[in-house]
């Protein structure tokens, strides 16, 4: 029986014209791939190339074998991609804040779906606590978004600071009662603020209620409100008020993916995975422009 790995050195020589290219095509040592064709002509036990100084010429039982071992590899290459198939397949429906928003995660998205092409994803962007609910109703099967203070169980894809951020030429002059920009309940942001405002002893207003990433940092930009978000999302113009400007500290938000117990697992367990493994750089987190 014909060696592929044989028939796979002989193609790449005649492909190349070389020896040498050939054995760089297929990150093998050049004596290695000449060992291959004498074996192969052992095998045949006929000629396949005859060599001369600088070049070689294929014989018409090469040329003959040459047909062969092209089908052969092909049919090779065509049953490992089938056996490699993912069996996955079926909609997973992705709940996504706007911190998740960018072309990092679509990307890496369609990537999934291209090794996996009998799955189907739709996204819909949302709050934190409505994609929560939204899981839990059975709308969602997975969630990326920020928790802080943890109510769901989640795989961490980072974790950094919230801040209060305003507009630079402001952080001196803070009104009271504190006007802010929140985003509607129940969201991890407005929690924090809130409650560390209670404890102390702050006054605060709802200046500007937000359904977007945008709306909140228009508020804050301006100067209308001071709104909380992680400290990756400051933008130009927007500073981070701190204990200096008589602020009390926010805690660390965690950006985080949650999976929907009722959904299937194993297509669930194989997208986290590759969430978390893309998210796990040294550049993470990522900054989404206003």
């Amino acid at each position: 029986m014909l060696n592929p790995l044989l028939l796979r050195s002989f193609v790449a020589v005649i492909d190349e014209g070389s020896f040498t290219r050939a054995a760089q095509r297929l990150h093998l040592t050049q004596p290695a791939i000449s060992g291959h064709i004498r074996r192969l002509e052992a095998q045949v036990g006929k000629p396949l190339l005859r060599r001369t100084t600088r070049s070689f010429e294929v014989t018409p039982d090469g040329e003959w074998l040459m047909g062969y071992a092209r089908a052969i590899l092909s049919l090779a290459r065509d049953a490992m991609a089938q056996l490699s198939r993912s069996s996955f397949q079926g909609r997973v429906r992705i709940g996504i804040t706007e911190d998740f928003a960018h072309s990092h995660l679509l990307g890496m998205l369609q990537a999934f779906m291209w090794d996996n092409p009998d799955i189907g994803i739709e996204v819909q962007v949302g709050i934190p606590g409505g994609l929560i609910k939204a899981m839990r109703q059975g709308y969602v099967d997975l969630v990326l978004g920020a928790h802080g203070g943890a109510h769901e169980t989640g795989r961490l894809l980072w974790r950094e600071p919230l801040v209060w951020a305003w507009k630079e030429r402001d952080e001196h002059h803070l009104p009271s009662p504190l006007p802010l920009a929140l985003f509607p309940e129940p969201c991890p942001y407005r929690e924090a603020a809130l409650t560390r405002l209670a404890l102390w002893g702050f006054t605060q207003r709802t200046a500007m209620l937000c359904l977007s990433n945008a709306s909140l940092h228009a508020a804050a930009a301006t100067g209308f409100a001071i709104a909380p978000m992680p400290a990756s999302q400051l933008a130009p113009g927007l500073v981070a008020l701190t204990s200096d400007h008589g602020l009390p500290p926010l805690p660390d938000t965690e950006f985080m993916v949650t999976i929907n117990p009722g959904g299937d697992q194993p297509v669930l367990a194989a997208l986290a995975d590759s969430l978390v493994e893309s998210f796990a750089l040294p550049s993470s987190p990522v900054t989404v422009p206003a």
